[in-house]
């Protein structure tokens, strides 16, 4: 298309309300948007889409095809930035900035090399939902409406970023932010620090939201729960206090559930995908000190919803482990572990650390495993490593000098024997390139009776300052996991010199506002140092348990933010299948690149070696911004309070 022709397109009118093309096309698109069951929200999503700016409209609806509106985009697009920098727009500094962000992204969906890279055209979609190309089951969802909604608000500047999600909050309660201009000094310090309580008060009226699990009405509640499985099993506080007792009495297998039906209300969905993992060999397992933290009195998961969701599967997650029985070594392994094993039981991404994985199987699963693939079951009996394998991977790390940090995971390997824990130690404490050793497991918050003082003792003693050093690294999951019991085993390991960091991984049930915040003070109370919080991997069975990125990237910059330095020293990071991590807040290790009919978002993501050695990114579809918005929805959480996450790209 010619430059000329381009910029007629530009100047031309908007077609008239009654032009009846336009609104046939319209009722179409419509018409393939609106939902059995709906509410007509998605019409009015519709309705709302061109309001941001009719000139996308306009060319989409007056170009003759789709490459010739592709051009006149793309004009229109490089005008509307040179008009930004020109400063012809009158617009928030922060606004600006938001727009020219979204004028790249724009760009970047309706570029021929981005639709070869996804193998689609978001264009297409769009283009067609302008003109009525679609039929009544074919259309894009509202979710992609809704991403262009405001794509189109953002570059024209209103996507609101500026007044900011609880500045709109506290201005409705008539708290004005501090006018420098107008006042200084003292009077202004007071005024800031007024204001800044103002902000507290708001925080803290979402952290009430999520209690810890020291809240003396939790432990009392959790307490009696305590009690009455050790009435159960007629046992006695001794007992529960014993590891091994808690081993012998996983909730498994048949039995597991007939117990867990007589000691906690279950739903007839939990029951029955728990029937299921039984029939079919699926890996499932809680133990009784975890039990101990579900709502005994409901099943309605207002006050254990990530307790539950953590060990009880959403019946897609059954099913879909059903469908691949015989291949789920291979078919679930996203991150592509057996293309980076150079040994049996090592893993390696990284020049200077990789993993090792004695032990292959936990007391306790959980659904959102990365190696689902691997555990077949809790505390199975063939899940240690053969001397012989265990010997070899040893040999392998002796003979690897630039390995300097040993990550030992599994499974969770704590629950080896004090004595395999101990040979372990003595093989890599023998190597002098090794100066840390990370043991990656669940047991503080699983079964906190494991760590004993012996056990602490033990582990502290290959502690040798200036040479070697050993720490942990565990999933607490919510403020809700965080117990007195958890607090104390924490507490034996750190008096030996053991710190323990944690690795969050960011699901559904651990993602609403302010949730991440609550887990993180809670963790600083009890000595555990936030380190990485993980972007769930978006493997298919645990759908129901996926955030998009932008939630991620959302609470960084609007929860997280609000601690000190201190408390938020964990970093939000995806790790890109066969690749390793990478850090979500780097905006320069990702493109979105295109956008799919279903509202999903596809990036691709670039390899942490870039700029280092040679390497392909990695193409990754995310989860839907409007589907996770509508589950939480659901849950009793209000979207508007959301609402700035479609503007994190």
């Amino acid at each position: 298309m010619q430059p000329e022709r381009a910029c007629i397109w530009l100047i031309r009118a908007l077609p008239a309300h009654g032009d009846a093309h336009r609104t046939k096309a319209l009722l179409s698109t419509k018409e393939a948007l609106v939902t059995e069951g709906t509410d007509g929200s998605e019409e009015a999503a519709l309705d709302d889409l061109w309001e941001y700016d009719q000139q996308v409209y306009r060319i989409l609806r007056e170009s003759q095809d789709m490459e010739e509106g592709r051009a006149a985009l793309f004009n229109y697009l490089k005008d509307l930035e040179w008009k930004y920098r020109c400063g012809e727009m009158n617009l928030h500094k922060l606004e600006w900035a938001t727009a020219m962000e979204a004028l790249h992204v724009f760009n970047n969906l309706i570029s021929p090399r981005n639709e070869k890279i996804a193998g689609f055209s978001t264009l297409e979609y769009l283009w067609r939902l302008a003109n009525g190309g679609w039929g009544s089951d074919d259309g894009p969802s509202p979710g992609f409406v809704e991403e262009f909604k405001h794509l189109l608000k953002a570059i024209n500047g209103q996507a609101g970023l500026s007044e900011g999600w609880l500045g709109r909050i506290l201005a409705d309660e008539g708290v004005e932010p501090v006018d420098f201009a107008a006042i200084a000094g003292r009077a202004a310090g007071v005024a800031r620090s007024n204001f800044l309580d103002h902000v507290n008060e708001k925080v803290t009226e979402w952290l009430s939201r999520h209690p810890t699990g020291l809240d003396p009405n939790l432990i009392a509640k959790r307490e009696r729960n305590r009690q009455r499985i050790i009435d159960f099993f007629d046992a006695t506080l001794d007992h529960w206090y014993d590891y091994r007792w808690q081993l012998r009495y996983i909730f498994k297998g048949q039995e597991g559930l007939e117990r867990l039906q007589q000691l906690v209300p279950l739903t007839d969905e939990e029951v029955e995908a728990i029937r299921l993992c039984v029939k079919y060999d699926i890996p499932f397992g809680i133990t009784p000190y975890y039990l101990s933290l579900f709502d005994f009195a409901s099943t309605e998961r207002k006050e254990d919803a990530q307790v539950r969701s953590q060990v009880i599967p959403s019946l897609h997650y059954v099913e879909r482990m059903m469908e691949h029985r015989d291949d789920r070594e291979y078919y679930f392994d996203f991150m592509g572990e057996h293309d980076t094993s150079p040994v049996d039981l090592v893993t390696r991404r990284y020049a200077t650390v990789a993993i090792i994985k004695p032990f292959d199987t936990c007391p306790q699963i959980c659904v959102y495993c990365q190696r689902n693939w691997e555990i077949i079951g809790p505390m199975m009996p063939q899940a240690m490593a053969s001397p012989e394998q265990l010997n070899t991977a040893l040999d392998w790390f002796a003979a690897h000098p630039a390995v300097r940090d040993v990550l030992i995971t599994g499974g969770d390997p704590l629950f080896m024997s004090d004595r395999m824990i101990k040979r372990m130690m003595d093989h890599l404490s023998r190597m002098e390139h090794i100066v840390n050793v990370r043991w990656a497991t669940r047991a503080p918050v699983t079964m906190p009776m494991r760590i004993t003082d012996e056990l602490a003792e033990m582990l502290g003693g290959y502690i040798k300052p200036g040479r070697r050093n050993v720490c942990f690294v565990t999933h607490i999951e919510s403020a809700a996991e965080i117990t007195p019991d958890l607090a104390d085993a924490v507490y034996r390991l750190r008096r030996q010199g053991i710190y323990v960091y944690n690795q969050q991984v960011f699901t559904l049930s651990t993602s609403l506002r302010f949730q991440t915040v609550a887990n993180r003070i809670a963790m600083k109370k009890i000595g555990v140092d936030p380190y990485y919080t993980f972007y769930p991997k978006g493997k298919e069975e645990t759908k129901d348990y996926l955030t998009p990125l932008a939630r991620i990237a959302q609470e960084r910059k609007e929860e997280a933010r609000l601690l000190p330095g201190i408390f938020r020293t964990d970093e939000p990071v995806f790790n890109v299948p066969r690749l390793g991590k990478n850090h979500i807040r780097a905006w320069q290790d990702r493109e979105l690149i295109a956008i799919r009919p279903d509202g999903r978002r596809v990036y691709l993501w670039h390899p942490w070696e870039k700029g280092i050695t040679p390497m392909e990114p990695w193409p990754y579809v995310d989860n839907s911004i409007y589907e996770y918005l509508q589950r939480l929805e659901e849950i009793g959480e209000d979207p508007k309070d959301y609402e700035s996450i479609w503007y994190y790209y």
